[in-house]
C-alpha cells in the first residue's frame, strides 16, 4: 500500500527490476533517495513529502534484494552502484541530488563518482564507509553490527537475507582504494554522522568530510537512522543544504546538533 504522497512504480535496469515511489512535479529538481540494507524505500516517505512540498520531485528507490525490487543471484556493491545510474538513465534525470543512508550513501557516492555529470550534490547520511585498514573488533563484528542496526529499522522483513550477507562482508573489507578516490568527488557533499551511539564510527565519517573537496559534516546524535530517530532535524539540515527554507516543529540549530565546516577537523581515524 502506498503513502498518499507517492506513486509505486517499477522499472527494468539492467536486467533488474527496481521498484520506486515518484512523487511531486515532474519537473520539479529531482531527488532521489536510496535507503539502508534492510529497509526500503518506505522510510523516506515523511521527508520525501517534505519535498515535494518545497517543489523537487522525490524518487525513492528499493534496492535490489529489498521490498518491491527483485532478488539476485549476487549483489556486488558495483551493481548497486549501477542499479542507481540505470534508473537515472532510464527515467532521463540530470543535476539529480542524491540522498543516500548507510549502504544507500555508499551507493551515492559511488555513482558520483562514476558519472559525477549526473549528479548535482550528494547528501550521506551515516555512511557505511569500509575502514581504511584492518581493525581490531571485541566481541560483534562490523557485519554483525550493521545487521543488528538493519534489523530494528523495519518490523517485517522484506529483504533478502543473501542481499544482506553479501553486503556487509564487503563493506566490512579494508579498501585503500575506496579512501584515495574521495579527492574526486566534484559536489557539494552533506554527510551527517548519528553521533557516538551509532554503529558507524563517527570519526570515519569525520575522514571522509576531511578528504572530500567540498563537504560539509554534521552531527545529529540519536544514533544510526538519524532521519527516522530525528526526521525534524534531520529534514532541517538536508533541505538547508539544498538552499530550500522550510518550516519544521524543531529549531534550526538544536543544542544538540553539531555543524561544522570541514575546516575544524575531528580526530584522524586510528
Amino acid at each position: 500500500m502506498t503513502s498518499e504522497w507517492s506513486t509505486a512504480r517499477a522499472v527494468e535496469v539492467n536486467g533488474v527490476r527496481l521498484g520506486y515511489r515518484d512523487s511531486g512535479d515532474p519537473a520539479g529538481p529531482p531527488v532521489v533517495l536510496l535507503h539502508g540494507s534492510g529497509s526500503n524505500a518506505r522510510t523516506w516517505d515523511r521527508f520525501a513529502a517534505h519535498l515535494t512540498a518545497a517543489g523537487h520531485r522525490a524518487i525513492a528507490v528499493d534496492l535490489r534484494g529489498h521490498a518491491t525490487s527483485a532478488r539476485t543471484a549476487d549483489y556486488p556493491l558495483t551493481g548497486i552502484r549501477d542499479d542507481v545510474l540505470g534508473l537515472l538513465d532510464t527515467l532521463d534525470l540530470r543535476d539529480v541530488v542524491l540522498v543516500g543512508h548507510s549502504v544507500g550513501g555508499y551507493a551515492a557516492l559511488a555513482a558520483a563518482l562514476h558519472s559525477p555529470e549526473l549528479i548535482s550534490r550528494l547528501v550521506l547520511e551515516d555512511l557505511a564507509a569500509p575502514p581504511r585498514r584492518a581493525e581490531r573488533w571485541s566481541g560483534t563484528g562490523p557485519m554483525q553490527l550493521l545487521a543488528a542496526a538493519a534489523t530494528v529499522a523495519i518490523s517485517r522483513r522484506d529483504y533478502a537475507l543473501r542481499a544482506m550477507r553479501s553486503i556487509f562482508r564487503q563493506l566490512a573489507r579494508p579498501d585503500p582504494g575506496w579512501w584515495a578516490r574521495l579527492g574526486e568527488v566534484r559536489q557539494p557533499t552533506l554527510i551527517l554522522s548519528g553521533g557516538p551511539s551509532s554503529l558507524i564510527p563517527p570519526h570515519r565519517l569525520a575522514d571522509v568530510a576531511a578528504a572530500i573537496p567540498d563537504a560539509r559534516f554534521t552531527t545529529i546524535p540519536v544514533g544510526h537512522r538519524v532521519h527516522s530517530l530525528a526526521p525534524d532535524r534531520f529534514t532541517t539540515e538536508v533541505v538547508a543544504f539544498l538552499g530550500k527554507e522550510i518550516r519544521s516543529s524543531s529549531p534550526s540549530a538544536s543544542p544538540d546538533v553539531n555543524v561544522a565546516p570541514i575546516a575544524s577537523r575531528l580526530p584522524a581515524s586510528g
